[in-house]
């Protein structure tokens, strides 16, 4: 299969109404993030792309529950969801947002684009207005019975207890979250994207030509979605917050684009930018065949970016995606994660607790990173317990990669004289070679599973390889045979084969564990005086990454130890908090 010339990642952008929890960084901002450190580390042609997502209803719905306005709320959040992200490693080529201009000048664009085609049609409609407050009822101004689950506090375009996607027509005995009021129906005008007249196309590419390189999860919920039956969608609103109809366009007084109209073209925007940021050409990402798109987002954003954003693209000229891996949900201490009900682990939250510099500081962001990939609910929901992250840092990352890393320096400084040991190579036995090889091995394995999105599977394969690391050093036992060397002639080259492969081991964990911990990649580079460089994807595998005669820094340990104090605060601040 033919490499692609270049690569646009893009992770799905979070709305600007309030800070964000670990499931959302586990369903798409963390695993795009590892894939794009490999392609980086491959000397690919990549761009990360992502913003904050500042229209639609969540946005005034927010400010009016903390009394401000909608451009006070993007403002005061947007910033600190960037600094979030940047605290845990997520390494965005660019963090835009769908409030710049040029957004507000490309979604107008796109839009007109279609319209001026007649790819878009236009429809009379009664929709839901509350008379008390002279408004048209954007979907999440209106509350109903969920008419799948009967949960009582369904939103009109989605019920949060089971996540259906619903429509305010469907809800059962809606009100207005306005006044409080029964609303009326009254008609309005608005642009359709006809999505019926394209159940063909989306048969073909999603259920025929990525039947067998996508999720089984994304491809069955997009059938379950064509199956039913597509309908028109409407993508324009009558709001008075978000991108505004173009003037040009007849009868677009008062409306604005819909924001699942709006946001996914801020991919597009945020390109742009970027490459305004960089001196670059913008249009290869979007319309060249040689770029490889992939999304990454969570479950609730499937139908989006499989059927309605690829249908948008495909009328206005553009590249489809390659891939979208999708995750499940990820749940925290035995229930289904909720901002409304304050049942979650914010990603500030994390921050302040366990990287401040007191606490532990990056290491601790990868200690996250860590977990959130052991337990990545990449086919089905999984769940965070803060039992399990202590687990997974004190018998993983403490016992078995940590305690690698530091008995081969600490052995090569105690038996080496601080210097990487030559490697005899009339002493290399059995058990070198088998160590060698899994090495070699382990680098085949991890690239092909990352190219796959197996991202759990691979960062397995990392740390397994510590452990191969950590029995290799048990039977060859150099602290037994350092007793002997006044008696055994080879004693000195025996040790000196055991540690030389120890540390070249070291050093291609560096370079296999960078793009899930880039904190700990970049710390074992230090202790083994090295550049970054030597991070590149094209020397995992080398014996040759460490020269002979070269001074190591002393040991550092790499992970602390999480104490049982800490998890049980944790799990009473939640408890508290619910």
């Amino acid at each position: 299969m033919k490499q692609p010339q270049r690569y646009l990642i893009t992770a799905a952008l979070p709305y600007a109404n309030g800070l964000k929890h670990i499931g959302h960084l586990a369903g798409a901002y963390l695993p795009a993030d590892i894939y794009v450190r490999y392609l980086r580390a491959q000397k690919r042609d990549v761009v990360f792309v992502c913003g904050s997502d500042e229209h639609g209803t969540a946005i005034p719905i927010q400010a009016a529950k903390e009394g401000t306005t909608a451009q006070a709320i993007i403002d005061k959040y947007h910033p600190i969801i960037e600094q979030n992200f940047n605290d845990l490693g997520i390494s965005f080529d660019i963090y835009h947002r769908t409030s710049d201009p040029i957004h507000h000048e490309t979604a107008r664009e796109f839009f007109q684009s279609l319209n001026d085609q007649g790819k878009l049609i236009t429809k009379e409609s009664e929709q839901y207005f509350d008379e008390q407050a002279q408004s048209f009822l954007a979907d999440r101004y209106i509350k109903g019975t969920c008419p799948n689950c009967a949960y009582p506090a369904a939103y009109g375009d989605q019920c949060e207890n089971c996540g259906k996607s619903l429509s305010p027509d469907e809800l059962i005995n809606p009100v207005s979250t306005l006044s409080g009021n029964t609303p009326i129906k009254k008609s309005t005008k608005h642009w359709y994207l006809p999505l019926d007249q394209h159940e063909a196309f989306l048969r073909k590419w999603i259920l025929e030509e990525h039947a067998n390189d996508w999720r089984s999860t994304v491809v069955g919920q997009c059938k379950s979605w064509i199956d039913g039956g597509l309908l028109p969608r409407a993508v324009t609103r009558d709001l008075d917050w978000g991108v505004k109809v173009p003037e040009t366009v007849e009868g677009s007084a008062g409306k604005v684009l819909y924001v699942w109209f709006d946001a996914p073209i801020g991919y597009i925007s945020a390109t742009k930018q970027w490459a305004i940021n960089n001196n670059k050409d913008w249009k290869p990402y979007w319309e060249s065949k040689d770029t490889k798109l992939v999304h990454f987002i969570g479950k609730d954003n499937i139908v989006f970016h499989c059927i309605i954003f690829p249908v948008m693209l495909q009328l206005h000229g553009n590249i489809l995606p390659d891939n979208v891996p999708a995750n499940e949900f990820m749940n925290l201490e035995g229930d289904k994660m909720s901002t409304s009900r304050n049942w979650k682990l914010e990603m500030e939250d994390y921050i302040n607790d366990f990287i401040k510099p007191e606490n532990g500081g990056s290491q601790m962001a990868d200690v996250l990173r860590y977990y959130l990939t052991l337990i990545a609910p990449e086919s089905k929901d999984s769940e965070f317990t803060w039992k399990g992250f202590q687990d997974a840092n004190n018998s993983e990352l403490v016992s078995i990669f940590g305690n690698f890393v530091n008995r081969a320096l600490v052995l090569m400084h105690k038996l080496c004289k601080g210097k990487v040991p030559p490697l005899h190579a009339d002493l290399v036995d059995e058990l070198d070679r088998e160590a060698v090889a899994n090495i070699k091995a382990t680098k085949e394995k991890v690239e092909k599973l990352l190219e796959e999105y197996k991202f759990r599977d691979a960062l397995f394969e990392v740390i397994n390889l510590a452990r191969i690391g950590n029995q290799y050093m048990q039977k060859k036992e150099p602290w037994i045979i350092a007793k002997t060397v006044d008696t055994n002639p080879d004693g000195q080259k025996l040790i000196d084969n055991c540690l030389h492969i120890c540390l070249q081991l070291t050093a291609n964990l560096a370079v296999l564990i960078n793009p899930f911990l880039p904190f700990t990649a970049k710390k074992i580079c230090y202790l083994l005086k090295v550049v970054d460089k030597i991070l590149d994807w094209q020397n995992a595998g080398s014996m040759k990454l460490l020269s002979v005669g070269y001074s190591l820094r002393a040991p550092e340990l790499l992970f602390r130890k999480i104490e049982d104090e800490e998890i049980a605060k944790q799990i009473e601040k939640l408890k508290a908090a619910a």
